[in-house]
């Protein structure tokens, strides 16, 4: 348990098999926006690319005040870990939640020397969100911008 920001509780709980359809949710009300303002948006496609990778044992719910309010997703690599998801529902954004949920998981990164990747969509707030936090360019794809973080020592 953890207080987050303006006093709320955040806490992390495990995903399971069974919790597939609610994450695939909580992904697609979280990246509507963006997936619509570059012509993307697919609930099918957003549901398959999700359950094409889906591992529950690396994916923790975002629970506030003991509401689930999003996800997140860190997979190891062999040079570091990926945070290959993190949504938090249009409802709970702006609020101070991913900046949490990245406190708490740039502090793993740095207690065992990792370094972490990330992607996001090309257009999307997200991109303003993970350098503003730390994360810095290191490429792109056709639809994506690419990021890392350095661990502190």
């Amino acid at each position: 348990m953890s207080n987050g920001p303006s006093d709320v509780t955040i806490e992390f709980a495990s995903a399971s098999f069974e919790d597939a359809d609610e994450l695939v949710a909580i992904r697609i009300a979280a990246m509507r926006e963006s997936l619509e303002r570059v012509g993307r948006f697919s609930p099918d496609r957003a549901r398959e690319r999700f359950l094409s990778s889906f591992d529950p044992s690396v994916t923790k719910f975002i629970l506030v005040d003991g509401v689930r309010a999003g996800f997140f997703v860190v997979k190891p690599e062999t040079d570091g870990l990926l945070l290959d998801h993190l949504y938090v529902l249009p409802e709970f954004q702006r609020r101070g939640i991913g900046r949490h949920v990245l406190k708490a998981v740039f502090r793993d990164a740095d207690e065992r020397g990792l370094t972490m990747t990330v992607g996001a969509l090309k257009e999307s707030d997200s991109n303003r969100f993970y350098v503003a936090n730390g994360f810095e360019p290191v490429g792109e794809g056709e639809w994506d911008n690419y990021y890392r973080r350095l661990p502190n020592e």
